[in-house]
């Protein structure tokens, strides 16, 4: 199970953290990656990491604002937002493909991924 924290309301340039617990199957042996969504719109690659966290991918949109993290000791995956803006608006999910390793192209499919948490919702606004 993947259980997603730490959205709310940020203003234009603001930082938020996202976290990201994990817990039976969806556990450190597994890749973990970030997607988004807003109304309307399919789910959108945000970033990806391996299962030790040494390997992380990101989207081109990110342009460096974002980083993806993992503490395995404590089960959780974190999504670091910096520099936000009204763009960043939507509901962020973590997810789970089953693997140890975030492969390419496979990761940027929402399709691909067996296990999902609830959904966080990132509103950037004034």
């Amino acid at each position: 199970q993947l259980q997603a924290s730490g959205g709310g309301l940020v203003q234009p340039g603001g930082s938020l953290r996202l976290s990201c617990a994990l817990s039976g199957r969806t556990s450190s042996n597994y890749a973990i990656a970030w997607f988004r969504q807003v109304p309307g719109k399919e789910r959108e690659f945000v970033a990806s990491l391996n299962w030790n966290g040494r390997m992380t991918y990101y989207a081109d949109f990110m342009k460096g604002r974002f980083t993806i993290s993992r503490d395995n000791a404590k089960d959780t995956v974190y999504l670091q937002m910096n520099s936000l803006n009204p763009e960043d608006t939507a509901v962020y999910y973590c997810a789970a493909d089953g693997y140890s390793e975030s492969y390419y192209p496979d990761r940027l499919f929402s399709y691909k991924y067996k296990y999902w948490g609830q959904g966080t919702l990132v509103t950037v606004s004034s």
